[in-house]
Formats: structure tokens, C-alpha cells, sequence
């Protein structure tokens, strides 16, 4: 069988190539046969190409590029490169993205696919050209076009995803506030405004000022939720958008920036609203909605989601909701005067994590994050906030000499340890009578 990668044009993949002329498919056994050209000859190409724009390279240039060199390619480095030209929106191709193909970082899921079999890309078509698929295939290429800016990384999240290990993070943390919240909910007999209750914060989760030497509140608040409104929709926007985020990028970045817009949340509230309580998931979800909202928005040409500007005004719709209820609340008369209800203001700092490190993190798809110097420096800019926050906690309260509220845990102890009062002695004009 002649080798179809030779003699089909350059817009055809291999496998297209070999489903045509025998509807079977040739897979060379070592993906290094064909000798690969070095990178400084490419990159002199690139130069002498587009020397104005050093770096980058319109994509019909690009597709010259490949059709005078691409015979000293490999097939499969070929069948992705012609993807990358294909998918590219800006009509034209970094370098960079170049190197990192050509590096082998996405290119063992396109062999894999080529040696299943089970289905051929459709030349140089998108993603959503494929038919026959099931049930299972058409969610994982709709989460691919709902959060993945390129059609390159979209074939590639496709072709590789296996849903091993599933996405279990944001599962067990909805699971978890349920559960703690159907407990506060059966202790206090209240479903509806549990922070108004004065057993609310007795527990060992929720932020409180008097209590903010124990560190772990400053994380555990975000199992803790002011009433079942609240709840709802912390859960909604965290299962719609956190789900679909951890499946395409994984439970180490989602979860590092749900814990970064938790923390933020929490030494937000500390640093500006010093006197008030934290509860609920909200810096969290809001640095994840935030992130994933920015990529939308900065990759706009390229999202190929359905309905992508009705999907971000009910999104901005809710999470707006969601902060007019937070801040009515703070402001609403508290049911007990010397302790204000929770504060709003960890919402806007899982927003300022999500517009800054969360954007990072999500941007670059299966880019390794110690290869991104924006990350470290976003990353950097983090760090530096929470250590002047740790050193605002320890000195600035008594500097400031802030009159914190009562905690209510604080106010059971104090009772208990005072001696009750004495019971009052009737008159000789009552025993008289």
C-alpha cells in the first residue's frame, strides 16, 4: 500500500487518506521513520516568511510552509499541524504553539485515535462535523466547545478524554456543604436565614473576628451557608460551570483556584470589613464563573458554545443575584444588634482571583503551569497579598484598637461562668397578703 500521507494533498489528514483509497488504516510502527526537521531550520522558515512579525505567520503562509516542507514530517506531527491551521481563528500561528506541537504534547492523542480506527477525522472539518456519535461522545464535545477556545485543543480533549479519574472534586465539595447544611438545618429547625439564628455561629466552620487566631476558618466557612437561598445558588453555578471546568482541565487547577478564591474571600473580608462574619462558597464559585466568563470573553471569536452570549448574561444575571442578596443582607438590621450578619465582600475576592490567576491557570489548556511566567507572577502577586493579610490579622485589630462584635460561642462561656443571680425576697407586705 503506497504511503497515503505522500501522495493526498495537504489539506487531507492521513487517515482520511487511507480510508479512501481502502477504507483501511496504515499506521507506521515508530512515529520517528520519517526524519524530523530541526527546529532552527523551521524557525528561519517562520523568519523568512513573515520577517515584519517576528514569530508569527498567517496561516495561509503557514499552509504553504507545509505543503513545500511538510514531506519531512512525520504523518501524525503533519495531521496535527494541518489541525492547528485549520482551528487557528486569528488567522495566524505563534511559533510557539509550533514548538509545543511539535514537542509531542498533543500529538500521541491523534495517533492513538488514527490507530483505533473507530472513527477519521473529517479531513480539515471541525469537530462537530462528526456523526455517529453516542451519548456519552456528544456531552464530551459539547463541554469541549463550551470551555475550549481552539478547535486544535477541542480535537484533542476530545480524542484523549477518558473520564478516568471523573470529576470528583467539585462533586464531594457540593456534597459536603448539602450535608452541612442539612445538619445546621435539623439542629436549628430553620431552612430559611440560618444566619439569623444565634446557634449559627457557635459551630467550628463559619469566619468570626473573635476567632480568627483558629486558621482553618478561614477555609472551612466556604461548608457553611447563610440559608437554603444561598445554598441554591452557590450549587447551581458551581455544578454548571466548576463540572464541565474540572473535566477539561482537572481537579488540580480547578481546585487551586477554588481554594485561592476561598482563601481570598475569607482575608478579604478580615482586611476590609473587619468587624463581620464569613459564611458560604462564594469565593470559590465566583473565582471560577469570573475565570471561565474572562476566557469567553478574550477568546470570543473562538468559542463555538451555543447561545454563548444569552449563557453569560444568565450567568452575570445569577452571580449578580447572588450579590444583591449577600449585600442586602449585610446591611439588613441583624436579628442579634452586636453581631452584623456575614459579610459580601468574599464574593469580590474570588472575583479578583478568578480575572487574574484563574484566567492563567484556565487559559492555556494542558500547558504545564510551570512553564507559564504570567502564572508565577499572578501566582507571586497572590502569596504577597495573603502574607500582608496574615500580618493585618495579627497587628492590625489592636493597632486600629477595633471594638469587635461578640461571638455567640463566646457569650455562652461567659454566662456559664458567672454565678446566677439571686432570687428575689418577698416583702412583709407580701406574706401579709
Amino acid at each position: 500500500m503506497p504511503d497515503a500521507s505522500r501522495d493526498v494533498p495537504v489539506h487531507s489528514s492521513p487517515a482520511v487518506a487511507a480510508n479512501a483509497e481502502g477504507d483501511e488504516i496504515e499506521v507506521l510502527e515508530s512515529i520517528d521513520v520519517l526524519p524530523v526537521a530541526p527546529e532552527d531550520q523551521w524557525k528561519s522558515l517562520f523568519d523568512k516568511f513573515d520577517s515584519e512579525s517576528s514569530g508569527f505567520i498567517s496561516t495561509e503562509r503557514f499552509r504553504d510552509l507545509l505543503a513545500a516542507h511538510g514531506s519531512e514530517l512525520d504523518p501524525h506531527k503533519l495531521e496535527v499541524l494541518l489541525a492547528l491551521a485549520d482551528g487557528n481563528a486569528d488567522g495566524k500561528i505563534c511559533y510557539q504553539d509550533f514548538v509545543n506541537l511539535m514537542s509531542n504534547k498533543r500529538s500521541n492523542s491523534f495517533r492513538r485515535a488514527i490507530l483505533q480506527g473507530s472513527r477519521q477525522l473529517k479531513g480539515a472539518g471541525a469537530l462537530g462535523e462528526e456523526v455517529g456519535l453516542g451519548l456519552s461522545q456528544r456531552l464530551v464535545r459539547h463541554i469541549a466547545y463550551e470551555t475550549l477556545p481552539r478547535e486544535i485543543d477541542r480535537k484533542w480533549y476530545f480524542d484523549s478524554y477518558t473520564c478516568c479519574p471523573p470529576p470528583w472534586l467539585i462533586l464531594a465539595i457540593t456534597i459536603a456543604e448539602v450535608a452541612v447544611f442539612m445538619y445546621y438545618g435539623l439542629q436549628l429547625d430553620r431552612w430559611v436565614l440560618q444566619v439569623s439564628s444565634p446557634h449559627f455561629l457557635r459551630g467550628p466552620l463559619p469566619y468570626h473576628p473573635q476567632l480568627r487566631i483558629q486558621a482553618w476558618r478561614y477555609l472551612s466557612y466556604a461548608f457553611m451557608h447563610a440559608g437554603i437561598e444561598h445554598l441554591g445558588l452557590n450549587m447551581a453555578m458551581q455544578l454548571l460551570v466548576g463540572v464541565p471546568l474540572e473535566m477539561v482541565h482537572g481537579a488540580l487547577r480547578i481546585g487551586l483556584v477554588y481554594v485561592c478564591g476561598v482563601l481570598a474571600g475569607s482575608l478579604a473580608v478580615s482586611v476590609t470589613d473587619m468587624t463581620a462574619p464569613v459564611v458560604g462558597s462564594s469565593g470559590g464559585v465566583y473565582a471560577l464563573v469570573s475565570a471561565h466568563l474572562a476566557n469567553v470573553v478574550m477568546n470570543w471569536s473562538g468559542m463555538k458554545c451555543q447561545f454563548k452570549l444569552f449563557r453569560m448574561a444568565m450567568a452575570l444575571v445569577c452571580m449578580s443575584v447572588e450579590f444583591g442578596r449577600a449585600v442586602w443582607l449585610r446591611f439588613y438590621p441583624p436579628a442579634f444588634p452586636p453581631c452584623p450578619n456575614p459579610s459580601f465582600v468574599a464574593h469580590l475576592g474570588g472575583v479578583m482571583v478568578g480575572l487574574t490567576l484563574g484566567v492563567v491557570v484556565l487559559q492555556n489548556y494542558e500547558q504545564r503551569l510551570q512553564e507559564q511566567s504570567l502564572f508565577w507572577i499572578f501566582f507571586s502577586v497572590y502569596l504577597l497579598f495573603v502574607l500582608c493579610a496574615v500580618f493585618w490579622n495579627v497587628f492590625a485589630y489592636s493597632l486600629l484598637d477595633v471594638r469587635l462584635p461578640p461571638c455567640f460561642e463566646l457569650q455562652r462561656g461567659l454566662h456559664e461562668l458567672q454565678p446566677p443571680p439571686p432570687a428575689p425576697q418577698a416583702s412583709e407586705q407580701d406574706w401579709s397578703q
